[in-house]
């Protein structure tokens, strides 16, 4: 396991969607480990793969109350109720707006060895999911914002020193901007 560089808002591969997972083995195993320690190092309760510059759709999370990875994941509401709360992301540091997002989902995919994973998740964990998904379709957080707060959130980007310094990569710190 190695914490990784996180790919910082302004890199092309957070914008990009990331492609289906189709061989599994170590290199799998060992993305997803360092994926967790990279969350775990930056404070973070989610991480998708785009955001240590692996285009795969993978993603990791720790809530606190539950832990684990996603290999190829799909997710789909479960009825119809809404959440809106506070959303931030380690690739966009310093930068946190409530978001809405599905109050409950249903999530499916594999795990590092291809073997099914299906969980319903509410709360933190559907936000967690929603979000780390959005970043496999190479969607920010900042993109579901309502526009006036969009329009603060951006502002903010550009005045940021990491922005305006033109970098892409931030080593982890233990200081991210996690949710």
């Amino acid at each position: 396991m190695t914490i990784q560089p996180v790919r910082l808002f302004g890199d092309p591969i957070l914008r990009s969607r990331a492609d289906a997972v189709t061989e599994f083995g170590p290199d799998l195993a060992t993305l997803v480990a360092d994926l967790t320690e990279t969350m775990h190092d930056d404070g973070g309760v989610g991480m998708a793969a785009p955001q240590i510059g692996v285009g795969l759709r993978v993603f990791v999370y720790d809530t606190g109350d539950a832990a684990g990875h996603v290999v190829n994941p799909e997710w789909s509401t479960v009825g119809a109720d809404e959440q809106v709360g506070p959303e931030g992301c380690l690739s966009i540091p310093g930068v946190r707006y409530d978001v809405r997002r599905a109050a409950r989902v249903r999530v499916s995919g594999v795990d590092i060895t291809g073997a099914p994973v299906e969980f319903e998740a509410e709360g933190l964990l559907a936000r967690c999911v929603q979000h780390e998904y959005d970043h496999l379709d190479g969607v920010l957080f900042v993109n579901r914002l309502e526009p006036a707060d969009r329009k603060d959130a951006m502002r903010t980007i550009r005045e940021s020193d990491w922005f305006r310094g033109g970098i892409t990569v931030r080593e982890s710190s233990g200081v991210g901007g996690g949710r």
